[in-house]
């Protein structure tokens, strides 16, 4: 059994605001070792569970912020950006199963550090016409190669939303929401353990499926016109409203590179201030 942890931050242990989560920061420093943390909690199970290799990918901002000195033996990492896959880059070398690991909710939606892709200039994307969490669209994609989602780590509004897109996984919230930057937190001590037992019974479901390849539609709101204006520029992309632009893709796996050249475009038509 080969399985795959998508470890995001935002969703870690004790995480609530943005200096925990931005690289070089002294809150970051210290979020990196109970984020590992998390990470080597998660590994501990699936290796208890049955799992002969797992591969973390680093999912978050630099994606460079796993401390690998520190992680689990059994464990190997991917870590760095400008993956084909992004977050799930992976999950097309035959991997039995995948963990969301340190999720969060989507744009528009209540949640910690809530977003999709980009932090703050995202008021919404839909899949297929459902508002989309990373989790969901990051679903749909393992899907694509048969792979199941077994467990989701995050705050108790992440776990919720992985019940409509991944009804079968286990799922451990590690904090409450109170706020886009307040939660009620669990000690690490208490979500390592809780996180380990659950990716251990979470190991019952890995096995691969029959894929399940079909065209799929992106739909993605921005905060300013002007960053659906520069969107719009990418071939196959459509201007839909005012903030809003649109397009289709054959199967997932190129909607999801569609929708990273998407927010990378918008990312570098924001500019200071006024956005």
């Amino acid at each position: 059994m080969r399985i795959m942890i998508s470890a995001d931050m935002e969703g870690a242990t004790g995480v609530t605001w943005t200096g925990d989560v931005t690289p070089g920061t002294e809150q970051w420093q210290r979020f990196r070792r109970l984020f590992t943390a998390d990470v080597n909690a998660c590994v501990s199970g699936l290796v208890a569970g049955g799992a002969q290799q797992v591969i973390v990918n680093e999912a978050h901002s630099s994606q460079r912020n796993l401390l690998l000195e520190d992680l689990h033996d059994q464990a190997r990492m991917l870590t760095g950006r400008h993956k084909p896959l992004s977050m799930m880059q992976g999950i097309d070398s035959d991997v039995d199963g995948v963990v969301f690991l340190g999720y969060h909710t989507g744009a528009g939606s209540r949640g910690v550090l809530a977003h999709t892709y980009m932090e703050n200039s995202i008021t919404g994307v839909w899949l297929d016409g459902v508002l989309a969490s990373e989790g969901r669209l990051n679903a749909a994609l393992a899907a694509e190669y048969g792979v199941p989602v077994l467990l989701v780590t995050g705050d108790d509004l992440t776990c919720e939303d992985a019940t409509s897109y991944a009804a079968g996984a286990w799922t451990v919230a590690v904090k409450e929401c109170v706020s886009r930057y307040a939660a009620v937190c669990l000690p690490p001590a208490v979500t390592s353990s809780q996180i380990t037992e659950a990716a251990t019974a979470a190991m019952a479901s890995a096995g691969r499926s029959d894929a399940v390849v079909a065209p799929h539609r992106i739909e993605v709101e921005f905060d300013a016109s002007h960053l659906a204006e520069a969107a719009a520029v990418v071939p196959t992309v459509d201007l839909i409203g005012v903030r809003r632009v649109g397009f289709d893709a054959t199967s997932m796996t190129e909607a999801m590179k569609a929708f990273k050249v998407v927010t990378h475009i918008a990312g570098a038509a924001i500019e200071d201030v006024y956005g």
